[in-house]
């Protein structure tokens, strides 16, 4: 049997990192198989879906490398109501459904809770379509549903324990469950791989696959993931948003292997490993159903590796888009709030020589690609940005002997070490403290790149107008 797995988001706001991973697990299990990947857009709450979150997610997923051969999609639930109705009508039809007009008002007056279940009130009144009219699937009184998942074993549910739930509305268009098992069947899905958060619905829509006649897939239920709280993330609370990781400086690889690690792990101590073994060891026999914890400062440790492995050249361009654009404003980010913010700098003062004689310099320092701006943002602005902070403390009385002193010397960064050394020397300084009033001077902050190699870099001229300019104005 072909392999067919689906991710179907909703196209209501962010994408959650949390989604992502899903999404990766089903990617892995399709490529492991040989089988198919399909993106499936549940977009039948009109209210609160808008293509631009479409647009989010299509863009997302590729920048997780999720696209190519065995990717089909995005395909729509709205394009499938006729569908919908077929299966609630068949349901009706065969006995399985019936219409019920209880209204949440009376459901609570006769049961006298609000927070009680149906009651079965409608089951035998033989009520058909209508004006509200809700139909509702006819749980089975006795027995147990016992849910296969790959992840969990065998969840067991009381039959009677689920209430008579409602397949469609009123208006006659299908609720989430029915629309969903509908779906799944006509594509063809063999294995449904999901949240834990699904789980409760999962023996209500296996009785809907037996009930219209076919065989349910093969579950899996992952498990959530938390905060260090252990609260399960939450977009009101957490920085869940794929997007703003991305618009970070991220890398997709990286991002890739940490989601995949939430609740699974490659072979023997190794965590950094390319997708190749991801895709050779995964095994959803092999996640713990446990929740399991997003780290941000993990992730961030795990990027910085993965920044510092690249060859230099992938490292300039991937830092391209923060240097270069395309850039997008505060008007255009609008409600997404995402895209990447134009550096300080005008486009014309940009030069991509400078930043290629010190990217190796600052491969080595940033764990962001976003933090590349700072690094390097005194090569190509009139004057540096200055930290405060720091020029309060750094002692700038040194400064006019450096100037005399550069104003002579070899420019070369071993040179330009040598000569601030034999000024601090004279001044009874070691080469760090010599050095400070010349970096924050220069660079407008008290660390950076290193120090000798930038001002070589950023040639005579430059550098004295500068180191002047903080003289002027101490």
């Amino acid at each position: 049997m072909t392999v067919r797995v689906r991710f179907a988001p909703s196209p209501t706001g962010m994408f959650h990192v949390g989604s992502a991973r899903s999404a990766l697990h089903n990617w892995v299990v399709a490529k492991q198989s040989g089988g198919t990947f399909v993106l499936r857009i549940e977009d039948t709450d009109a209210s609160r879906n808008h293509p631009r979150w479409v647009d989010g997610i299509v863009r997302a997923m590729e920048w997780l490398g999720i696209d190519g051969d065995g990717y089909e999609g995005p395909y729509f639930q709205s394009s499938y109501a006729g569908e919908h109705t077929k299966a609630a009508q068949q349901l009706f039809d065969a006995g399985k459904a019936y219409y019920c007009d209880c209204t949440r008002e009376t459901l609570e007056q006769r049961t006298g809770n609000k927070y009680g279940g149906y009651d079965g009130f409608c089951r035998d009144r033989g009520l058909g379509p209508g004006d509200g009219h809700a139909l509702r699937f006819r749980t089975p009184d006795e027995g147990v549903t016992i849910v296969k998942d790959l992840v969990r074993g065998e969840p067991t549910f009381e039959n009677n324990l689920i209430e008579d739930f409602v397949i469609a509305r009123g208006d006659g268009s299908a609720v989430f469950l029915l629309a969903n098992v509908v779906d799944d069947i006509t594509m063809e899905i063999t294995q449904v791989i999901r949240a834990e958060e699904h789980l409760p619905n999962t023996p209500k829509q296996q009785m809907l696959w037996e009930a219209l006649g076919h065989t349910p897939p093969v579950w899996a239920h992952v498990p959530i993931i938390v905060n260090e709280k252990r609260q399960k993330l939450s977009k009101r609370r957490d920085k869940v948003a794929l997007e703003m990781y991305r618009d970070e400086g991220f890398l997709a690889e990286a991002m890739r292997n940490y989601l995949m690690l939430l609740g699974w792990a490659p072979a023997g101590d190794r965590e950094i490993v390319p997708w190749s073994v991801v895709e050779e060891e995964f095994s959803l026999a092999d996640v713990n159903p446990s929740p399991a914890f997003f780290d941000v400062k993990k992730l961030t440790a795990f990027n910085g590796e993965y920044i510092r492995a690249l060859p230099v050249e992938q490292f300039i361009e991937r830092c391209r888009p923060w240097l270069t654009g395309p850039f997008v404003d505060a008007e255009e980010k609008g409600e997404t709030g995402f895209g990447i913010t134009p550096p300080p700098w005008a486009p014309e003062a940009y030069d991509p020589a400078v930043f290629a004689a010190v990217a190796e310099l600052a491969q080595t320092r940033i764990a962001l690609l976003a933090e590349i701006v700072s690094y390097v943002d005194f090569f190509f602005l009139d004057a540096p940005v200055v930290d405060e902070a720091a020029w309060a403390k750094a002692d700038l009385t040194l400064l006019p002997d450096v100037i005399a002193a550069y104003s002579e010397v070899d420019w070369n960064a071993e040179a330009l070490k040598e000569s601030l050394l034999a000024v601090g020397e004279q001044r009874g300084l070691k080469l760090g403290k010599a050095q400070a009033p010349v970096r924050v001077a220069v660079t407008g902050r008290s660390v950076g790149l290193p120090l000798f190699e930038s001002l070589e870099v950023l040639g005579r001229e430059r550098t004295l107008d500068r180191l002047r300019a903080a003289v002027a104005r101490a």
